[in-house]
């Protein structure tokens, strides 16, 4: 089997390092109301990806929506246990880096490419702080 990999490079929102399946949204995530921190799933209704879980993945997404609240959905899933593993944003606002930061996993933003195109769901993700390797089969 020959497996492709990838390598991007960003800006550091939080350093730090993880490595797991990527889960990839097209489209902006609501924090508030959004997505169900005790489940850790996108609850938000219309979403691409209402009903996925992103708990123990790398979550992939162009960028936060909604209120300062976003911040703490996130918090409160990394509380609960139930957050992502590390968050790759494609631009930045104050919303997601509030959001990466109290989620406290390793995050990055401003790569060389759009990562909600060059990573899909189900790659294997290795975020090393500003650099990221992707693998798919």
């Amino acid at each position: 089997m020959i497996k492709t990999t990838i390598v991007l490079r960003g800006r550091v929102v939080v350093p730090g390092a993880c490595e797991g399946e990527a889960l990839v949204s097209h489209e902006p995530i609501s924090g508030w109301g959004g997505i169900d921190p005790a489940r850790g799933v996108i609850i938000e209704p219309r979403h691409e990806l209402n009903g996925a879980c992103f708990t123990g993945k790398v979550l992939v997404f162009p960028s936060a929506k909604g209120s300062s609240g976003w911040s703490g959905f996130f918090q409160s899933a990394r509380l609960l246990g139930t957050a992502p593993i590390g968050m790759i944003i494609a631009r930045i606002s104050t919303k997601s880096a509030l959001g990466a930061v109290v989620t406290r996993v390793p995050a990055v933003t401003d790569l060389d490419a759009d990562p909600c195109e060059a990573i899909a769901t189900g790659d294997r993700v290795r975020i090393d702080n500003g650099t990221v390797e992707v693998r798919r089969p």
